[in-house]
């Protein structure tokens, strides 16, 4: 991770940090995106913003840019898409390639593939728009339990996402993430503290655990509150960081994801940690969770910056 530091800027080229977009999480991804691109101006590299919500994509080379830093974050740029439209372009862009961007951002095939190779992950049902049937609610909070945490498939930074207790507010929550997708995660709440660990170039940084007095850690939690605290490090033991650390490189690579993310879980009361979901392009606010694991970790900003910088690649 320190080689980022060392590397020469120059071999980047023009730099076009993506930011904005046309996603319901455009306002994260502006805030991300400068300050990554002011990270990477102060480092010397030749980096400029690039909207692609007022920009046609084709002005990638048009404007001679040579590398992408994607900060995008959501649809349109999180999902594969802007990936594959960049790989056509054949400019080397960082982060996960097509596939990976693809199934991390769902987060039912990730469940399906995590379940699938026996990673630990909630109880969990799928609600779809084209054949939901509101009378199935008591029987999925039955199988689920008291609490139902209810997401749209493919939204991040919590948007979307509610917690319910009954059968009648989980038909409205469900209604409500049709909105935002076709598809709806219904998925067992884990009593207990949530974790989460950044990865970046196949390593796993120090472990963070959140705590906010709101009803669980959500878009305002995230973004706004000035209530929510962070732990790093975590308080967890050498030997459960170490294991946190494996099973979250584990969950990112199976679900095809490379360069740098995150991996998010939840710890039951029994001290047993189940997978939540991965995220291809975290947060890199001045309140965002990998550059606070950077940090602990030994790098500042800037070095982090780079470092991401560092995973561009033509797929």
């Amino acid at each position: 991770m320190s080689a980022a530091t060392q590397v020469d800027v120059k071999q980047f080229g023009k730099v076009a940090v993506m930011l904005g977009g046309a996603s319901a999480e455009r306002e994260v991804s502006l805030r991300s995106g400068h300050a990554v691109l002011n990270a990477l101006c102060e480092a010397g590299v030749d980096a400029h913003a690039f909207d692609p919500a007022e920009k046609a994509i084709t002005d990638l080379i048009t404007e001679k840019f040579q590398t992408v830093v994607i900060m995008l974050h959501g649809r349109g740029g999180e999902d594969g898409s802007m990936q594959g439209a960049l790989q056509l372009l054949k400019l080397p862009y960082t982060g996960s390639g097509v596939l990976g961007s693809a199934l991390a951002m769902d987060k039912v095939r990730t469940k399906q593939i995590w379940q699938t190779l026996g990673l630990p992950t909630a109880k969990y049902h799928i609600a779809e728009k084209r054949s939901f049937d509101a009378g199935s609610c008591k029987v999925i909070m039955a199988s689920l339990g008291d609490i139902v945490m209810v997401k749209p498939a493919q939204e991040g930074s919590s948007i979307g996402i509610a917690k319910v207790t009954s059968a009648t507010q989980l038909e409205t929550a469900i209604q409500d993430a049709f909105k935002y997708d076709d598809t709806v995660l219904l998925e067992q709440f884990i009593h207990g503290p949530e974790f989460t660990v950044t990865i970046l170039n196949g390593e796993a940084l120090p472990s963070i655990r959140m705590s906010t007095p709101r009803t669980f850690y959500d878009y305002q939690a995230k973004y706004h509150s000035d209530s929510t605290e962070y732990f790093c490090p975590s308080g967890l033991s050498a030997e459960d960081e170490s294991m946190l650390g494996k099973m979250a490189c584990e969950a990112f690579h199976a679900v095809s994801g490379s360069g740098w993310g995150r991996v998010d879980f939840m710890q039951d009361r029994s001290g047993s940690f189940y997978l939540l979901e991965a995220n291809t392009v975290p947060g890199m606010t001045e309140k965002s969770l990998v550059p606070m694991a950077a940090k602990q970790a030994g790098l500042s900003f800037s070095q982090l910056a780079l470092a991401i910088l560092c995973t561009a690649k033509v797929a």
